[in-house]
């Protein structure tokens, strides 16, 4: 990891907030398939 100073931290770019709301995302899909398998909702029939 590297330290920035306080001027860089001006500089960075939006490019990392999308590519967390992503990651979050596929962590939040991923996690729901597999709740999916584990608990499976009954079949209302």
């Amino acid at each position: 990891m590297q330290c920035l100073a306080d001027n860089e931290l001006e500089n960075i770019t939006g490019g990392s907030v999308w590519v967390g709301i992503a990651i979050a995302a596929i962590i939040i899909f991923i996690s729901g398939v597999l709740e999916g398998f584990t608990n499976p909702n009954k079949c209302n029939n």
